[in-house]
């Protein structure tokens, strides 16, 4: 089938109408979910104020009005009408799509980048953001949506892993927070960023009313037996479902119909196609066992670096490096689509003093969006993390891998040498020698191996080591903040 590339102005438009229609269908079952984080059952009530709010402002321009205008008031009108938390959530996500509506239209690329704006905007406006809510719901969107713009940029593509994501992600919020998991349903607010995907994805695919997207299993779609009866052309039927999946059979009544039967792990498109092609009843989906794969790794080992040298040498040790500031996505975002796009069942994060509580909670919270558990290894500097790593066994079992990397990485004594330690600044030493010097003898009073240096200073190795008396390895790195990072075995 073919998909419009881009949205324009009253494409837009249409989806803001189609999504406060889809909200206020579903108004009383939102409301029912509401149970955080105050049960007073009015988180639809408020997102839909909020859309027809943003609605209400498009609907004063001009039907001529290109689709820049039309996005920046759907942000104004929200922003200005929000209700709620969730209504101010909504409002940041539709100003993220107002700021990278710059062109003519609006394609893959453009709702991709939106959608990790919008995880930035709604992470600052939420003084204590919690997992299991919107949040992890819109970041899950977000990466999905990254990864699909990375590989092909399409916009029918981009928002259908956007909504497969926000919609297993939906179904994994009882299991991060109790309070969901005791009431016994999904996140309110985040069902509200579903339904406004699928009301976007609806628009795209020009339906009345939004078609199922099935949800991924296992950080790829599932592969599901899709059965219908169908009414229409069934061979040429026939001919667009075959490269779909496999176990195709169609089982004619005449030859104008017939029963319908294939596997496939793109059902979306199946069910798209069918409807497209004729008329369809007696839909009905099972989820097949998965079978066994062995293109993903078994686990892989993240480490969190600056940019540079000391990233390339994390690399060269094989973990894979995320480093802050990289692209426009945040930190949690970037770890958590390495995390995806790995497919690896096991998974180690080495934080090495780059991510804060909130942070780390973020990303062990949101991983089960993906059911891939992770295990957060204590490096609280870069050598730390380069001590655990040097003692991964990736045959060991996954506890007893990260407890002796926790171990390393605890035995590993540290310190920094700043600016302020050198002479002309502070008192510690003399040079750059002296200062580390000083700051090596603590550490190494009780005994020690040898001394490994971070810093892209020049260093004189073997005036500190004959001081030392102990072997000195030096690695370049630059961005950590500080000269020297200093670990003694």
């Amino acid at each position: 089938m073919s998909f419009p590339h881009e949205l324009d102005g009253h494409r837009l438009h249409d989806w803001a109408r189609r999504a406060v229609g889809e909200l206020s269908a579903r108004r009383a079952e939102i409301n029912s979910l509401n149970v955080f984080p105050v049960p007073d059952a009015d988180t639809g009530s408020n997102m839909t104020h909020t859309m027809e709010a943003a609605l209400a402002e498009v609907d004063k321009l001009t039907d001529t009005a290109d689709v820049s205008r039309v996005a920046q008031a759907l942000a104004t009108g929200s922003v200005r009408g929000a209700r709620g938390n969730s209504g101010l959530v909504l409002s940041q996500v539709l100003r993220a799509i107002a700021g990278h509506t710059t062109e003519a239209a609006i394609d893959g690329h453009a709702i991709a980048d939106a959608l990790a704006t919008a995880v930035q905007l709604v992470d600052r406006a939420i003084a204590d953001p919690v997992e299991g809510t919107i949040i992890t719901v819109l970041r899950a969107s977000a990466v999905a949506a990254g990864t699909a713009a990375q590989a092909e940029g399409d916009l029918h593509g981009v928002v259908t892993a956007a909504v497969v994501a926000a919609r297993t992600a939906l179904a994994k919020t009882p299991s991060q927070l109790e309070v969901l998991r005791e009431a016994g349903v999904v996140d309110a607010g985040g069902t509200g960023f579903v339904v406004l995907m699928e009301a976007l994805l609806a628009e795209i695919q020009g339906e009345t009313t939004p078609s199922p997207v099935i949800a991924e299993s296992h950080g790829r779609p599932a592969e599901l037996e899709v059965m219908f009866f169908f009414v229409g052309d069934l061979d040429a039927l026939q001919a667009e479902l075959h490269p779909l999946g496999d176990s195709l059979v169609i089982a004619r009544a005449d030859e104008t119909s017939g029963s319908v039967h294939i596997h496939s792990r793109d059902a979306g498109t199946v069910i798209e196609t069918a409807y497209a092609a004729g008329t369809v009843s007696d839909l009905h989906l099972e989820v097949l066992p998965d079978a066994p794969t062995v293109d993903a790794p078994r686990r892989i080992v993240i480490a969190v670096t600056p940019a540079g040298t000391i990233a390339d040498l994390y690399g060269q040790s094989g973990a894979v490096v995320v480093t802050p500031g990289a692209d426009s996505r945040d930190l949690v975002s970037e770890i958590l689509s390495r995390v995806r796009s790995s497919s690896a069942q096991e998974l180690i994060l080495l934080p090495n003093g780059l991510l804060d509580h909130r942070q780390l909670v973020a990303v062990e919270r949101a991983t089960h969006a993906f059911e891939q558990a992770i295990t957060i290894v204590p490096t609280r500097r870069l050598v730390s993390g380069l001590a655990a790593l040097s003692v991964h066994n990736p045959e060991a079992p996954l506890s007893v891998a990260a407890y002796n990397m926790s171990d390393a990485a605890a035995a590993m004594r540290t310190a920094i040498v700043r600016d302020s330690d050198v002479a002309g600044t502070g008192t510690t030493g003399s040079s750059l020698e002296d200062a580390t010097e000083a700051a090596c003898r603590p550490l190494v009073g009780d005994g020690a191996e040898q001394v490994i240096l971070l810093t892209e200073e020049e260093i004189d190795v073997d005036t500190l080591s004959a001081a030392l008396d102990l072997d000195v390895m030096v690695f370049p790195a630059g961005g950590m903040g500080h000269l020297v990072e200093i670990g003694v075995e």
